[in-house]
């Protein structure tokens, strides 16, 4: 019979030996899970339960001291127990290396803080052990699958909700305080989403990432990454960050390296789906990690609060909202640009999550990086850069039909807060950046102008597409390179966390 993999907890002074012990726990209990569930599907049959659980990493400080951090994250709010279990080292392992050393930076040396690693009690998820391309339950009978219930845990959702990102965790007298946003399985099951809704792997993502509700903008950023991937070095006007993506990635992992790469093994496996996923995902990949990833949402706050949920868990460094909405001012044109400094949310979908009442600020550097990149794709500076580029408010609404309701009631809610734009993500995108603790922005394009008389009609929407939607996404591409150029440190800023906040970015 399989022996369950525990391993005694051990402390640390280095990051790396913390994270080698925390990778080998992980790795020794996932070899033991799938081992069991392979035995399983062949027809095994175990007497008792199989379990395996997740590493955990503690740290604990009697004082409030700690060295001087220029940075918001790295170090504990005072003195206490610190405690998270993680999961997947070979996706994190730089993220999870950062992370350790900080906290030894901030609290070790004199302090006497090491970081204590072991096995939890936290069960790991069956499903959650599966190999990138294990399809497992798919081979076993409905009643061998029934039978996998009363063997393996299974995914439990009381051990996944975001009451720590949310402010609403409260550990219960002697448990230790989350070092973390998200715990283990949360983090798992948001990588499990993620394969299911945008049809590439958790590892291609990249730690800048582009949202928008069009097709076209996708289509525009295709044609970009093969343009990228087809030139070589040498080749004229290749300017210094075009040069850094070394591989374009689109749904069914089909990967593109750059003229002359090698091909990595594993390249072969990927190919198109069938059919497209809900939300596909592309991207232009530095080796890094701090390429862009672009997916197309689609159109409501569902959607945008759904991928933005789980694409929180990989810790992005800034997400931008690029997409058409209605400009309700008569002094807009189509085709100008609105650089949303706030928010009325009337979307609905992050109520339970984020109270109305709680603000959702610009971002200085969000912000004046998309201006800057207004102005250098578009060439425009001073009276006429400000006659294309409008700073204000943004409703967004998960009503699409609201110009239907009886006597214009929104209309008048509208002109109340401001809004001189409407449309049914940014709203959304933005607060959850704001609960993740992950840098936003928004930069739209007037599509139409509802409120007076200028609606969407196919010939002028086909023109307006093929004139706006190449530069508006060259403007959003440059604005995340703008602010990888800054340096992180600086967009991980103390606006966006809370009094108690946990140590990890």
């Amino acid at each position: 019979m399989l022996t369950p993999q525990f391993t005694p907890s051990a402390s640390f002074d280095s990051p790396e030996a913390a994270f080698e012990q925390a990778r080998i726990i992980y790795e020794r209990n996932i070899a033991y899970l799938r081992e069991a569930l392979q035995r399983f599907v062949a027809g095994e049959d175990f007497p008792e339960r199989v379990r395996a659980c997740y590493p955990f990493v503690r740290v604990h400080t009697d004082t409030v001291a700690r060295a001087d951090s220029r940075l918001s994250y790295g170090f504990v709010a005072g003195p206490g127990t610190y405690e998270t279990t993680i999961t997947r080292p070979d996706l994190f392992a730089n993220y999870y290396r950062e992370q350790f050393a900080l906290l030894l930076k901030n609290h070790g040396a004199n302090h006497q803080v090491q970081i204590e690693v072991g096995t939890s009690t936290q069960p790991i998820p069956v499903h959650f052990s599966f190999a990138e391309n294990d399809h497992i339950e798919g081979s076993m009978t409905a009643e061998r699958r029934l039978m996998m219930r009363d063997l393996f845990d299974l995914p439990d959702l009381a051990a996944m909700d975001d009451g720590i990102a949310n402010g609403t965790y409260d550990p219960l007298p002697g448990e230790a305080k989350p070092l973390s946003l998200f715990t283990a399985p949360r983090v798992d099951y948001s990588l499990q989403r993620l394969r299911h809704y945008t049809g590439t792997a958790p590892a291609h993502f990249q730690n800048f990432v582009l949202f928008t509700n069009y097709q076209f903008y996708i289509d525009e950023f295709i044609k970009l990454g093969h343009e990228i991937m087809r030139r070589t070095d040498e080749q004229p006007g290749l300017t210094s960050d075009a040069d850094q993506y070394v591989a374009f990635v689109e749904p069914g992992n089909v990967i593109t390296r750059r003229a002359g790469a090698i091909v990595q093994p594993g390249d072969e496996l990927g190919a198109p789906p069938p059919r497209l996923p809900q939300m596909p995902a592309y991207h232009l990949i530095r080796e890094d990690g701090c390429g862009i990833t672009m997916v197309n949402i689609g159109v409501g706050p569902a959607n945008a609060k759904t991928i933005t949920d789980h694409i929180a868990v990989l810790r992005p460094h800034a997400w931008l909202m690029l997409g058409h909405c209605a400009g309700l001012r008569n002094t807009q044109e189509l085709g100008d640009y609105v650089l949303a400094h706030g928010y009325v949310r009337e979307d609905h979908v992050l109520d339970e999550d984020l109270p109305l009442w709680v603000p959702i600020p610009a971002l200085a550097e969000v912000q004046l990086a998309i201006e800057a990149a207004v102005a250098e794709v578009t060439q425009l500076s001073g009276y006429e850069l400000k006659r294309i580029l409008r700073t204000g408010t943004v409703a967004s609404t998960d009503n699409r039909n609201w110009e239907l309701l009886p006597q214009l009631t929104p209309v008048r809610r509208f002109s109340q807060s401001r809004a001189i734009a409407l449309d049914m993500e940014s709203a959304t995108i933005a607060a959850n950046g704001f609960r993740f603790r992950v840098p936003y922005g928004t930069l739209l394009c007037v599509s139409d102008k509802p409120l007076h008389g200028e609606i969407k009609l196919p010939g002028m929407a086909n023109h307006f597409y093929r004139e706006r939607v190449d530069q508006h996404l060259r403007i959003g591409i440059r604005a995340l390179e703008l602010l990888r150029g800054q340096g992180i440190d600086r967009l991980h800023s103390r606006k966006l966390r809370s009094f108690a906040e946990v140590a990890f970015q």
